[in-house]
C-alpha cells in the first residue's frame, strides 16, 4: 500500500541539555499553553512560561533546604508540577526517582531504601495512603503535598506544600540567592534512577544521566514530524520512561499543547473533546479502540460496505488518491476528528491493526524502546512506514543484531548517547549486559532487513524451548490471537504434560462484548474459544500450535502502563 506523508513539521530545535530545553522553549513559546488539566473537577492551564519560572523557583527552594543533591522520588498521576519538580531535580544536580503511584505499601519502603530516596514529591492520587506511607518508613525526611487535601491536616512535620516550596524559592531567587541557576550541569552524571518492573527483590535501577535523556529527547524529536501545532493527550503513566521522555521531555523541545487526560475511563471523551492530532499509546490502548471500532461497525450492520470501503481506499491509495476523510471520518470523528498519527510502543501490536487504522487515515507509527535506552531506540518515520516493523534506528543510536549461527534472527544489541550508565548498586547486573566491545544486551530477539528496518520476534526470557529443541516466541503467537474479536487478551506460555514434554498453552481472556457470546453458557463460551485457538492454529507452522487452551474470565493483572505481569500468570 502506497504511504501519504503525515504533516510536514518545522525542525526541531536542539536541546544542549535538559535545562536547555525548558529554556529554550521558554524562549520560543513564552505564555503559550503547555498542559491543559483538569483539577478539583476544573480545567486549568500552564504555559511554557510557567514551567521555566516555576523550575527555577522549586530548584532554589530545593538548595536553601539543603536538598539539591539529594534522590528524591515522585510519586502519582501525571500534573504541570509533577513535570516541573522532574525538571528541578535533575537541572540543580539532584538525582530524581519517578516511582509507579502502584506500588504495594509493603514494598514502597524497599524501593525507598534501594533508591536512596530522602524526598517524595506526590501529586492527589496519594493523598488517601501518604498518612500509611509515612508512618512505615523513616529514610523519607521530606514529604511534599502538590495538590493536598483541603482541610485535612499533615500526618507529621516533614510535610509541606509545593506551592510554599515554590513561593520560598521565588523569595530567594529575588534575595539574590541563585545557587540552582548557576548549577553547572554535568552530562555524565546520574541524574535519573528508574526502576524496572518488579518488587525490591527484582526490580533494577537504571541510572540514567542528562546526556542519555537528552539524547533521547532529541532523537524523538528529529523522529517526528510533530511541531509547535502538534497537540497531545497524555494517558500513559509519568513514572513510564516512554511517557516521560517522549511524551513531555520531546513535546516541550517542540513547543506542543498538552491535554492530561484526567483518567483512564475517560480517555475516549477526552480525545474527542481536545481533539488531538498526535497520541502516543502502547498497544494495548490501541487493541481496546481497534476492537470498540469494529464493535461499533458491526452494531451498525456496516461491516461488509467499510470493508469494501477499505478496497477501494487501497487502490486509491495506491494511485497518490488520499479520501480517506470522506470514506471513514465518521469513525475518525471518535478521536475528535483530527488525529493523524499515533506513536505507539511497549509492546508487540499486530500489523492487522496498524493497517486497519491506516486505512482510516490514522498513521501507527511503531517504535521499539527500552528503559535502559532512556528508552527510543527505533521507530517508524512518517511517510516511511514498514507495517510489520518498529521501524528504523534513531539519532545517535547504533542497533545490530548478535545473529545466533543458522539462526535468521539474534539478540538486538545497541550503541549510543542514549544507552544508560548501568544499574544502580549491581555491577554484577551491568557487565552482563554489556559486551566486551561496549554494545548493550536488550534481551529482546529479532533481526533487521536490507534497509535497516528492525523488527522484533521475541523476548529471549520468554521463549519457549520445545522438547524438539525449537524454539517458539509467544509473542508472536499472541499477535495473532490478538486478531480474533472473541479474544479479549492473551498470554501463552509452555507447560509440562505427564510425559515431561513442552506443549505450548494458550491463557486467552474471552472479550464479552462480542455478539458471540450473547447468553452463553461458561462451557459454551470455552468451547468458541477453544475453536478461535484451532483457527489460528491452521494458519501457523505445526510445530508453533497451541495445543492446550485455558480460559479465564478475569483479565489479567497489569502494571500502570496497561502491560500484562507475564511473570504472574502461573
Amino acid at each position: 500500500m502506497r504511504m501519504v506523508n503525515n504533516l510536514k513539521a518545522k525542525p526541531p530545535k536542539i536541546a544542549k541539555d535538559l535545562r536547555d530545553l525548558v529554556k529554550t522553549s521558554a524562549d520560543a513559546f513564552g505564555d503559550k499553553l503547555l498542559y491543559t488539566y483538569i483539577e478539583n473537577q476544573e480545567q486549568k492551564q500552564y504555559t511554557y512560561n510557567e514551567l521555566w519560572s516555576n523550575m527555577n523557583n522549586l530548584g532554589q527552594a530545593l538548595y536553601h533546604l539543603g536538598l539539591s543533591d539529594k534522590h528524591i522520588a515522585v510519586m502519582g498521576e501525571v500534573h504541570p508540577a509533577y513535570i516541573t519538580t522532574y525538571f528541578a531535580v535533575v537541572n540543580g544536580g539532584g538525582v530524581i526517582v519517578p516511582l509507579d503511584k502502584d506500588i504495594a505499601l509493603a514494598d514502597l519502603n524497599g524501593f525507598f531504601d534501594f533508591t536512596e530516596a530522602e524526598v517524595l514529591f506526590y501529586t492527589a492520587s496519594m493523598n488517601k495512603t501518604i498518612a500509611d506511607i509515612a508512618a512505615s518508613t523513616k529514610r523519607i525526611k521530606r514529604f511534599v503535598a502538590i495538590q493536598p487535601e483541603e482541610g485535612v491536616p499533615f500526618p507529621d512535620k516533614r510535610f509541606m506544600r509545593y506551592d510554599d516550596l515554590v513561593a520560598m524559592g521565588k523569595e530567594e531567587l529575588a534575595a539574590g540567592n541563585t545557587e540552582f541557576l548557576s548549577h553547572e550541569i554535568d552530562m555524565e552524571k546520574m541524574c535519573a534512577i528508574i526502576c524496572t518492573s518488579g518488587t525490591t527483590g527484582t526490580s533494577k535501577g537504571v541510572m540514567l544521566s542528562q546526556r542519555n535523556l537528552t539524547a533521547a529527547a532529541n532523537s524523538s524529536c528529529l523522529s517526528m514530524a510533530c511541531d509547535d501545532l502538534t497537540t497531545l493527550v497524555s494517558v500513559l503513566p509519568p513514572h513510564h520512561t516512554y511517557e516521560m521522555t517522549c511524551g513531555h521531555l520531546a513535546a516541550i523541545n517542540i513547543g506542543a499543547h498538552i491535554f492530561i487526560n484526567d483518567a483512564i475511563r475517560h480517555a475516549l471523551k477526552n480525545f474527542a473533546a481536545f481533539k488531538p492530532n498526535t497520541l502516543m499509546l502502547v498497544p494495548l490502548f490501541l487493541e481496546t479502540m481497534h476492537k470498540r471500532i469494529w464493535a461499533e461497525i458491526r452494531k451498525q450492520n456496516m461491516e461488509k460496505k467499510v470493508r469494501t470501503a477499505m478496497k477501494v481506499n487501497e487502490g486509491l491509495l495506491n494511485m497518490g488518491i488520499d479520501v480517506r476523510k470522506k470514506l471513514f471520518g465518521r469513525i475518525t470523528q471518535a478521536f475528535g476528528g483530527n488525529l493523524t498519527s499515533i506513536i505507539c510502543g511497549g509492546a508487540p501490536i499486530s500489523t492487522e491493526i496498524i493497517k486497519d487504522f491506516y486505512h482510516f487515515g490514522i498513521t501507527v507509527l511503531n517504535g521499539y524502546g527500552i528503559t535502559e535506552c532512556a528508552p527510543l531506540v527505533a521507530v517508524n518515520r512518517p511517510g516511511k512506514v514498514k507495517f510489520d516493523s518498529v521501524g528504523t534506528p534513531v539519532h545517535n543510536c547504533e542497533v545490530k543484531i548478535d545473529y545466533t549461527p543458522d539462526q535468521a534472527t539474534g539478540e538486538i544489541l545497541v550503541k549510543g548517547e542514549n544507552v544508560m550508565m548501568g544499574y544502580y548498586k549491581n555491577e554484577e547486573a551491568t557487565k552482563e549486559v554489556f559486551t566486551e566491545d561496549g554494545w548493550f544486551r536488550t534481551g529482546d530477539i529479532g533481526y533487521m532487513d536490507k534497509k535497516g528496518y528492525v523488527f522484533i520476534t521475541g523476548r529471549k526470557k520468554n521463549v519457549i524451548i520445545l522438547s524438539n529443541g525449537k524454539n517458539v516466541f509467544p509473542e508472536e503467537l499472541e499477535e495473532h490471537l490478538s486478531r480474533n474479536t472473541a479474544i479479549l487478551e492473551s498470554v501463552v506460555v509452555g507447560r509440562q504434560n505427564e510425559a515431561g514434554e513442552i506443549v505450548i498453552t494458550a491463557i486467552v481472556v474471552p472479550n464479552m462484548e462480542s455478539p458471540l457470546f450473547a447468553d452463553k453458557s461458561e462451557e459454551e463460551i470455552e468451547a468458541i474459544m477453544k475453536d478461535a485457538v484451532r483457527e489460528v492454529n491452521k494458519k501457523l507452522p505445526s510445530f508453533k500450535h497451541m495445543t492446550e487452551t485455558e480460559v479465564r474470565f478475569e483479565e489479567f493483572e497489569k502494571t500502570s502502563s496497561r502491560k500484562i505481569k507475564r511473570y504472574k500468570v502461573k
